[in-house]
């Protein structure tokens, strides 16, 4: 069983829970991390999500994301899931948190703080296929327009974030 940590909205730890369990029931505050992985030609990696994924499958996100393990820093959290998910290893650098709520599917709820890290490789991902399907690398004049055109394709965690897209930029 995957467990997250439970925050007050000052970041603070406040508990543990069961990941499903903190999704449910209109969600428990609990902290994430996002990571923007960019190629040297400054594109944005994407990864399409798993289906097998119990909530936002088969939706095009950001690199990886996750949640920290109780005791791990969401640095290590970042590097972790970039490793897990994408095979992938970068020096990634913290460029912002934020809080957000979103209902999805069959009653489900995300309410986190997300800590949000920005890298630059030019190493070919080797997929988890349990984490994700596909990636695609985009420059965010395409993906802004792909978003507006379609925003259903996309994570609501990713389309908040890319508000302060320029802050989620290798040298933003």
């Amino acid at each position: 069983m995957e467990y997250v940590v439970l925050v007050d909205e000052a970041d603070i730890a406040i508990g543990e829970m069961e990941k499903l369990q903190a999704h449910l029931d209109g969600g428990r505050l609990h902290r994430a991390v996002s990571v923007f992985l960019y190629n040297s030609n400054g594109e944005l990696l994407l990864q399409q999500r798993a289906a097998e994924k119990y909530h936002s499958a088969n939706l095009w996100t950001n690199t990886c994301c996750g949640h920290p393990r109780p005791g791990e820093t969401p640095a290590d959290a970042a590097a972790r899931r970039l490793k897990e998910e994408m095979g992938l290893t970068a020096i990634l650098r913290p460029v912002f948190t934020f809080e957000y709520k979103a209902e999805l599917k069959d009653g489900l709820t995300e309410y986190e703080i997300d800590h949000v890290f920005v890298g630059v490789t030019d190493e070919k991902p080797l997929l988890n296929n349990d984490e994700a399907s596909g990636y695609r690398y985009v420059d965010h004049k395409q993906l802004e327009n792909d978003i507006m055109k379609s925003p259903e394709r996309y994570t609501e965690w990713f389309k908040i974030c890319l508000r302060d897209w320029r802050q989620c930029l290798p040298g933003g």
